[in-house]
């Protein structure tokens, strides 16, 4: 009631992105990418915890194995 849109108004309106959506190709092997954010948990998990404990500087080993894993996944780091 009074707020409700038409049937043919809300069918004659397109999003352009709707109406042509991108479709971007996977190469063969390619991973599928996901945020960087929810990448390798488990080398992050481990980095983060160290870091916490023990510093930055005294991390190195646990850093680049999370550098590593996001490298492997597709990340530009």
């Amino acid at each position: 009631m009074g707020n409700a849109a038409t049937k043919e108004a809300v069918e004659g309106v397109k999003s352009p992105a709707i109406a042509n959506p991108v479709v971007v190709p996977q190469k063969e092997g390619e991973k599928k990418k996901c945020k960087a954010c929810c990448a390798c948990p488990e080398t992050k998990k481990v980095r983060d915890q160290c870091i916490m404990e023990r510093g930055e500087a005294n991390c190195s080993t646990e850093i680049e194995a999370h550098k590593k894993c996001m490298r492997d996944m597709g990340f530009n780091v």
